[in-house]
């Protein structure tokens, strides 16, 4: 792990040859929350599967999301963070009518590749969460936000602002799931980052190099020698609920690791299920 800076500025490591340099974000000083767009790199993406392996991360879900889903009687699905595929994939494959969206163009080329690959055609649609009603105008059973994206937001008003579009993208008894990193035990330098549920492939690595309160560098080497970046903001678990329950979700409900029950620092990652409880309103379902 990276020696503990508070101040990314001071970090000679931060914005290193070959890596993007992020832009100041308005107040906080950190990166702003579209650098993950220029992080994204061709090459990167190419290599992508090789960390997810798609083989051992089915396994290790165990039908997880599909399960829950299904148990709340949810069929049309907004995978907004569709990355190269994955979840998208598993989700037609097992019944559900999805729509796929990503803010990378690339990434949703990718995943259309896979999907053919697979005999199948995913309906892509490029959006950015902030503005997601602008270019998605239909309401969803439920949205996944998987893979630790959601904490490419480094500013609370876009944190804000995508969670609220969510919410209005949801029908008046919408689902919504989103994962994150486990934070907190990375900031108390407990993270054991086990690769058993979340990056199962083993010609890659993905670890921490810096850590700090308000950005976590993570360094992804892959079995060719090849290295890339991504800079994420270290969500707290509590902060992140808070934030879901002031957009207006009525129930917060967090598993870790796909286990309801967990201790504190064991888990890698975190999965909230967020529920959207209105009253029916006429039209709703358009």
């Amino acid at each position: 792990m990276g020696r503990q800076v508070t101040n990314v500025k001071d970090d000679p490591a931060f914005g290193e040859a070959g890596d993007a340099r992020p832009d100041e974000g308005p107040g906080e000083g950190g990166p702003a929350s579209d650098l993950y767009q220029r992080e994204y790199v061709q090459s990167f993406i190419e290599k992508w599967d090789e960390l997810i392996n798609w083989d051992g991360r089915t396994e290790s879900e165990s039908g997880f999301f599909i399960d829950l889903l299904r148990s709340r009687g949810k069929t049309r699905i907004l995978d907004a963070a569709a990355g190269t595929g994955f979840h998208s994939i598993q989700l037609r494959n097992a019944g559900f009518d999805v729509l796929s969206a990503d803010g990378s163009p690339d990434m949703l080329k990718k995943a259309q590749e896979n999907a053919e690959a697979l005999g199948l055609s995913l309906d892509l649609i490029e959006a950015d969460w902030r503005w997601l009603n602008r270019d998605v105008h239909e309401k969803f059973d439920a949205i996944v936000c998987l893979g630790n994206s959601f904490t490419h937001l480094f500013e609370e008003a876009d944190r804000r602002k995508a969670l609220a579009e969510f919410y209005a993208a949801l029908k008046h008894d919408g689902m919504l799931i989103i994962d994150q990193r486990n934070y907190d035990a990375l900031l108390k330098g407990d993270y054991g980052n086990k690769r058993k549920y979340y990056y199962c492939g083993d010609r890659a690595t993905a670890a921490p190099e810096f850590v700090s309160e308000g950005l976590v560098k993570f360094r992804y080497e892959f079995a060719d020698g090849a290295v890339y970046h991504l800079n994420f903001f270290p969500l707290r678990a509590a902060y992140m609920r808070r934030l879901l329950k002031e957009v207006a979700f009525e129930k917060v409900t967090t598993f870790g690791d796909f286990q309801h029950t967990y201790g504190e620092d064991e888990p890698d990652f975190l999965i909230h299920v967020a529920e959207k409880r209105e009253p029916e309103a006429a039209g709703d379902d358009g």
